[in-house]
């Protein structure tokens, strides 16, 4: 059997192991070791030790458990709440102005956690019902906490991109870095659509009735204090890390440490949070970590059969396509996977084959920066298809936490205005790479 068939054999296997239902994490590291076994024979066995030596040596790795725990601090202690209530009184008199101010919540959210899920439960438990109960349309609320929460995987501090930077050998502060500048602009995008579709049709999102608005101002400023916090503690975070006074594992401590004492100030922390914060930042980590060892693993028997080198030769010699031909390809390819994969499975999936060959593409610029604009298209591309029915991912969270008034009907319809402009900004980004690479070259080239 040619190797090419094998490469076909075991990527076809490991889509029919997802399909029906396995753990990411065992399908593709399954697949792995006994691929290199029957390969190999015993000597094979050491594919997926090595794999666990390279993840165990990744000294980066480190921030995934500070940035989780401090995102579950915050969400547990809940400052959301705070940020929320800031919000409301603050944007609430203009029309559409507290779905703005949801979108507004979902960037901070996404700097306290990096996981589109945290986004969405705490949009769909804090801000749906008070969206609905002053009178917002069903379908705008839905689509606005949908859209804002895929924020997380783009915005730093990114899982994602740390997952991505670990497998195709990237920097994560430079990934991270260049998340911020086209996560900013999709946000400002979506602002924007809510503000003109409710100037004119101010019944999706009526402004605040006269008497909510009358809020003395000592509150209105207290409020303001309070909402600032978690931007203060972003700041405490990167500020440091920017200008080069401490490294990306020691600014992930920093922000751990300084909502954990936030939650102290603010005598909010109880040992039962605490706990429980522990725990589920242990359960995310090690998901996380044994995805990435089989990620590895999978990858590391791909580049000893020569299958991206096959792959490379199918699209530019035997077809003739263009190398942006081949990254439309891909990207299409991820829309597709997503109706029915989440973000990890589809990276773990493709990326031996993907991030080897868009490497070597003629996109006028040097590889490692394609790598690190890549990982921006991937994760946008991502967030497109975790909302495209009708499979989406965060289409069935949506449907799980909303009332029971939402159907999947109003679910579906609601997120199509934003995924057209998910949709934009992907391209804005593809055709202007330094709105990401822009800001990463700037403080590294200091």
């Amino acid at each position: 059997m040619s190797y090419e068939m094998i490469a076909i054999l075991m990527f076809s296997s490991m889509m029919l192991m997802l399909l029906t239902g396995q753990r990411v994490f065992g399908a593709i590291g399954g697949i792995a070791a006994i691929a290199a076994i029957a390969l190999w024979g015993t000597g094979g066995g050491d594919v997926p030790f090595s794999a666990s030596m390279k993840l165990m040596k990744w000294y980066p790795l480190l921030t995934l458990p500070m940035f989780i725990f401090m995102g579950y601090i915050l969400s547990e202690s809940r400052i959301a709440d705070d940020l929320y209530r800031m919000f409301h009184v603050w944007m609430g008199p203009m029309p559409g102005g507290l779905a703005i101010g949801t979108i507004l919540l979902m960037v901070l959210i996404s700097a306290m956690n990096g996981l589109s899920v945290a986004g969405m439960a705490i949009g769909a438990t804090i801000a749906l019902p008070e969206l609905l109960k002053r009178g917002y349309d069903k379908r705008m609320v839905t689509g606005v906490i949908q859209a804002g929460s895929s924020l997380g995987i783009l915005v730093p501090p990114s899982v994602v991109l740390v997952l991505y930077a670990m497998i195709a050998r990237a920097p994560v502060g430079q990934l991270w870095l260049a998340g911020v500048i086209p996560g900013l602009v999709m946000a400002a995008m979506f602002i924007i659509y809510i503000a003109i579709r409710c100037k004119f049709q101010p019944s999706l999102g009526p402004a605040l009735s006269a008497e909510e608005r009358e809020v003395s101002k000592n509150e209105k400023f207290q409020l303001l204090l309070a909402g600032t916090l978690p931007i203060f503690i972003f700041a405490a975070m990167m500020v440091p890390f920017v200008n080069g006074w401490t490294s990306l594992v020691e600014s992930s401590a920093i922000g751990a440490g300084t909502a954990l004492l936030a939650a102290i100030a603010k005598r909010r922390l109880t040992l039962d949070i605490l706990i429980s914060c522990l725990k589920q930042t242990l359960g995310i980590s090690c998901m996380f970590m044994w995805i990435i060892l089989a990620a590895l693993g999978f990858g590391s028997v791909f580049d000893g059969l020569g299958a991206v080198k096959a792959i490379e030769s199918l699209f530019t010699e035997q077809l003739g396509l263009s190398p942006w031909m081949i990254l439309v390809l891909m990207q299409l390819s991820f829309l597709v996977m997503g109706t029915f994969l989440d973000d990890t499975a589809m990276l773990v999936i493709v990326a031996p084959l993907y991030v080897p060959l868009v490497g070597t593409l003629d996109l006028g610029m040097p590889r490692n920066e394609v790598l690190i604009w890549y990982g921006v298209l991937y994760t946008i591309t991502t967030q497109i298809a975790y909302m495209t029915p009708p499979f989406g991912y965060n289409l069935f969270l949506m449907r799980a936490m909303a009332p029971k008034e939402i159907t999947m009907k109003d679910i579906y319809a609601s997120i199509t205005p934003f995924v057209a402009v998910m949709v934009l900004a992907l391209i804005i980004v593809m055709i202007f790479p330094q709105l990401a690479l822009w800001l990463p070259s700037t403080v590294y080239g200091r």
